[in-house]
């Protein structure tokens, strides 16, 4: 891993509209997950050398620092762009320091992962629940590991993933699964999409928010295609006849599909709209707000 140096860390957001967080903050630059479909990697967000981990000097220092002067508290979202769990995070500890004085300045947390890492940080991700909005996504799009180690070769398989799910849900932290992307003619199938519900039922996820299809662009579009032919022969041929050199890839049974997980998620009380997932994890808060004025 590297160190580069940055100047600022936490970001206002001008819509909100995105799980209700109001900041953005990656710790991290460049991803080592190696996951087929990553839209990070496009040429697009100017990351040089993509598969390489960096980390911005002296991130808790400023975080710390702007934290201290921003005027008003709310959510900060990391791992937007990069994994704020790689696998370095369990040496350097950046994501935890950063915690910290996240709860020290009481403001909200709303992390997305695919590592079982996490679950280090429920102490800390508890004590920021007591006085702010807290929500763990855990990025699962396979309910079979075999599956999950082909399209994302250096993550924690699945199994693992529920399984830090059903921790963090046991410690009460609004915990629930980002099925995206659902990869067409690979994963947009009835038995993994009713699989993914159910073992996330089973581990007490809150929510389940999904986007049946992917996106491909530019130098993406290689790379994906690359891993296609070599671990799904002629699969490459299927998606530019169906595609073309289209942006937006959804799946040609994303209306079966979104119409059978509706009805799924509904009949086992799993939250799936935007505007009710944040309103449960968020309402109890603006509710003591209210209060105390």
């Amino acid at each position: 891993m590297e160190f580069i140096p940055a100047k600022s860390m936490i970001f206002k957001n001008k819509d909100t509209s995105w799980f209700g967080i109001d900041y953005t903050m990656n710790i991290y630059k460049g991803c080592c997950h190696g996951c087929i479909y990553c839209d990070s990697r496009s040429d697009c967000y100017g990351i040089d050398q993509f598969d390489i981990v960096r980390a911005k000097e002296n991130a808790p220092q400023l975080v710390q620092h702007e934290l201290k002067h921003k005027r008003q508290t709310g959510v900060i979202g990391t791992g937007s762009m990069s994994d704020p769990y790689n696998p370095f995070e369990r040496k350097y500890g950046l994501t935890r320091s950063t915690l910290e004085f996240i709860h020290a300045n009481k403001f909200g947390v709303a992390i997305a992962t695919k590592s079982d890492l996490i679950t280090r940080d429920i102490d800390l991700l508890s004590r920021i629940k007591k006085h702010s909005p807290v929500i763990a996504k855990l990025s699962i799009t396979s309910c079979d590991d075999e599956l999950c180690q082909l399209i994302e070769p250096h993550v924690a398989p699945s199994s693992k993933r529920f399984a830090a799910i059903e921790q963090l849900a046991s410690q009460d932290i609004f915990t629930g699964v980002l099925m995206m992307p659902i990869l067409p003619f690979i994963e947009d199938n009835e038995d993994n999409i009713r699989g993914i519900i159910k073992l996330a039922k089973q581990c007490g996820a809150k929510f389940i928010y999904p986007a049946f299809g992917m996106t491909l662009r530019a130098n993406q579009r290689d790379w994906y295609f690359d891993k296609l032919d070599r671990h799904f022969p002629h699969l490459k041929d299927k998606y530019i006849k169906q595609y073309g050199h289209a942006y937006e890839c959804p799946s040609p049974h994303a209306h079966k599909l979104w119409s059978m997980f509706t009805k799924e998620c509904n009949k086992l009380g799993i939250l799936y709209q935007m505007k009710d997932i944040i309103h449960a994890y968020k309402n109890s808060y603006q509710d003591q707000q209210l209060s105390f004025f």
